[in-house]
């Protein structure tokens, strides 16, 4: 059997995420239970402190597994935990030690949603693409500014770490692992039990984005107000840095340093957020709001649009648009 290992941080958990990736274990178990097989997973519940507090809810887990006694486990599974809560990751530290001393000896490990933030912690993720939820982007990155977060990505996977985006992805990268271990056709029994989109690769069209002003630089954060406030203009890095009086790459190094990200990056995601909220309301075409997001070319328009939001306009209108939904 497969010994997978959820690990509860001395933090505030989130119960959704826990028992949705438990339930897709078990569904994989059932589904070798109904061929007459044994169980594929042995499931475990552990952690340091042997009572954990649930997000939301009027109970709290008891009876878990000391960490202490598990000397070996195959998969360590890190559940999303209350977005701000950084007590998880400073009260965690035999937790943290026991991930990495589990990973050398052959362990993978998987963080879901926020869970990200305590792999961040243990220095697995150095060198290599991560992924959390959307609203959580600004003070991940401020905690690990030196690390490579894409979180248009659903799954990051990479020699045993895996990540997931937000919510429901944490199921999508527990059929991933399904998948990996017992085969496509035990995932694809699991999903139409639990009615999963198996195919589901990007949490990009589900991103609002927010702006990530969570940083001290003032001047900075008038440019960033500046975008904002002027999304139907042409607004390009030269003309911020001249509002700035910085040459363009003194200019770039500073916005980036403050915002983790590039001020072009920053620029299309703002108006791409615009023209997102533009095509939800129904009330204009895809030229209409192309035009009043400073865009007058549709090709760069649709490229850029599916970059950032991983469909095209037309894609995401059809999902999302309010006339669409009634």
């Amino acid at each position: 059997m497969k010994q997978v290992t959820f690990l509860m941080a001395d933090g505030v958990l989130k119960p959704s995420c826990l028992f949705g990736a438990i339930e897709v274990f078990q569904k994989a178990n059932e589904f070798y239970e109904n061929k007459g097989q044994r169980p594929f997973y042995d499931i475990r519940l552990a952690g340091v402190n042997l009572q954990q507090k649930l997000l939301n809810t009027l109970f709290s887990i008891q009876g878990l597994q000391d960490l202490a006694e598990i000397k070996k486990t195959d998969v360590i599974i890190l559940p999303s935990f209350d977005t701000r809560d950084d007590f998880a990751i400073n009260s965690s530290r035999e937790a943290l030690e026991w991930v990495t001393a589990q990973y050398k000896e052959g362990a993978e490990v998987a963080s879901l949603c926020t869970g990200a933030f305590l792999l961040a912690a243990t220095g697995l993720l150095k060198g290599q693409s991560c992924s959390t939820h959307w609203k959580a982007e600004g003070h991940f990155r401020n905690l690990f500014p030196e690390l490579n977060l894409t979180t248009n990505k659903i799954i990051t996977d990479h020699k045993g770490i895996y990540t997931a985006g937000g919510a429901v992805s944490s199921l999508n990268l527990i059929l991933y692992l399904v998948e990996k271990y017992n085969g496509r056709e035990v995932a694809l029994y699991c999903a139409k039990v639990l009615q999963i989109d198996i195919e589901r690769n990007s949490q990009s069209p589900f991103i609002v984005f927010e702006g990530l002003k969570e940083h001290p630089d003032d001047e900075i954060r008038l440019v960033q107000d500046y975008i904002e406030n002027h999304i139907e203009e042409k607004v390009t890095v030269d003309f911020l840095a001249d509002r700035c009086a910085m040459n363009r790459i003194n200019f770039s190094r500073r916005f980036k340093r403050a915002t983790k990200i590039s001020p072009v990056d920053y620029i299309q995601r703002v108006k791409m957020e615009a023209a997102k909220r533009g095509l939800e309301s129904g009330r204009k075409n895809i030229n209409e709001v192309m035009y009043g997001v400073g865009y007058t070319d549709v090709k760069a328009f649709r490229t850029i649009f599916k970059k950032v939001a991983g469909i095209t306009p037309l894609e995401y209108r059809s999902k999302f648009s309010q006339a669409a939904l009634l």
